[in-house]
């Protein structure tokens, strides 16, 4: 039995995967480590000096920072059973650890002294990722966390927004809007305190096609939230991508995030229809997804009028200095890019703008996995 166990070529293959996605993984946090240095001013870019990575089996912590040894040491659940971007989030935790100790001269102060909370500040760190600590898509995305009234109600629309009678569904997709905005609005008036976090809508990939450019634009317009297209690692490509960060309160996150998945399920139906018997190319795609985005973005213009008309709330985004303020600092460094001018057909845009107009934010979809999104379905 011992000697099928060694030589049993299944055995040995699911071996070679495993250690093929731990080399992968470790140079994932290398590319993170690069990347999370440009938001530190520039007295520091050149005082830290990259260390080792390591992976482990750990029971009591997500990761910890070695000086010793000069290594950042995460645990092999986390980096295999979690998302991406909760990993980025315990790595920038113990690179504040090292940061404090290496360029703040922290060896003699508790572990989470003083250095080390000015190096979480720099690294836009979270403190708080350590130990037991509940990690961001543990947190954010459990849809058996508790939930206020006004989430519960919002939910309570979005299914009677099911409905098949189109007027019906109309209203109760306009009413859960007003609720939106209205908690909005008032929060901002009343400048009540509030918390923000940060999620990645999405996979991280290394192109994205003007839609989603245009879906980002729409959420931040209309649900509350600041999209930014942020660096991060693309796991089966081996290289540094792109994804979608949105931040905000967590109500918001939540909202927009649910709509992302949404708009994005409905568009890959209704294309999937569309081009049944046509035939078309990936680049029609991205027309008739943009003219659903643009007959969306005209519906929820025209409502919005409408609402705050009749009761001064609408859903176009009011500026929540606040949140600003947050994601300047998150922030520091924004560059701008424009894309190619692509050849478009017209028809085809013009018939996705005739499918936007109909588009309902109902709830409906079920959740799918820790990656799959923010959906609102329990």
């Amino acid at each position: 039995m011992d000697n099928y166990k060694k030589w049993n070529p299944m055995r040995k293959n699911a071996i070679e995967i495993q250690e093929s996605l731990e080399r992968r993984i470790l140079h994932g946090l290398s590319c993170e480590w690069d990347t999370a240095l440009w938001v530190l001013p520039e007295r520091y870019e050149d005082r830290i000096r990259k260390p080792l990575f390591g992976i482990k089996d750990m029971n009591s912590q997500w990761g910890y920072w070695s000086g010793k040894n000069r290594e950042i040491v995460m645990s092999r659940s986390l980096l295999l059973e979690h998302s991406w971007q909760a990993v980025r989030q315990v790595l920038k935790h113990e690179m504040a650890h090292q940061f404090a100790e290496e360029v703040l001269g922290a060896r003699n102060e508790p572990p989470h002294g003083p250095c080390f909370k000015e190096a979480c500040y720099y690294l836009r760190a979270d403190p708080k990722a350590s130990g037991n600590f509940r990690l961001l898509d543990e947190k954010v995305l459990d849809s058996k966390n508790r939930e206020d009234k006004m989430m519960v109600r919002i939910k309570k629309l979005m299914s009677l927004a099911q409905s098949r009678n189109q007027h019906e569904a109309e209203a109760a997709m306009t009413k859960a809007h007003e609720l939106v905005a209205k908690y909005n609005i008032d929060l901002i008036r009343l400048d009540e305190g509030r918390n923000f976090i940060s999620v990645f809508l999405g996979k991280p990939m290394l192109r994205r096609f003007r839609e989603e450019h245009r879906l980002a634009y729409l959420l931040g317009e209309f649900y509350y939230v600041y999209g930014l297209w942020v660096s991060t690692y693309v796991m089966d490509k081996g290289k540094m991508g792109r994804v979608l960060e949105i931040s905000g309160t967590e109500k918001n996150v939540k909202i927009a995030s649910y709509v992302y998945d949404f708009v994005n399920r409905f568009i890959e139906s209704q294309w999937r229809e569309y081009n049944r018997n046509r035939g078309l190319n990936r680049y029609r795609r991205t027309d008739f997804a943009l003219g659903v985005l643009e007959g969306f973005e005209k519906k929820l213009n025209r409502q919005s009028e409408q609402r705050a008309s009749a009761t001064g709330y609408g859903i176009v985004k009011v500026e929540d200095p606040l949140l600003q303020k947050y994601a300047s600092y998150r922030y520091p460094h924004i560059t701008k890019y424009r894309g190619k001018s692509l050849r478009q057909n017209p028809e085809v845009r013009k018939d996705g703008e005739k499918v936007g107009h109909k588009l309902v934010i109902s709830k409906g979809i079920h959740h799918k996995g820790r990656n799959q999104g923010l959906l609102l379905e329990q």
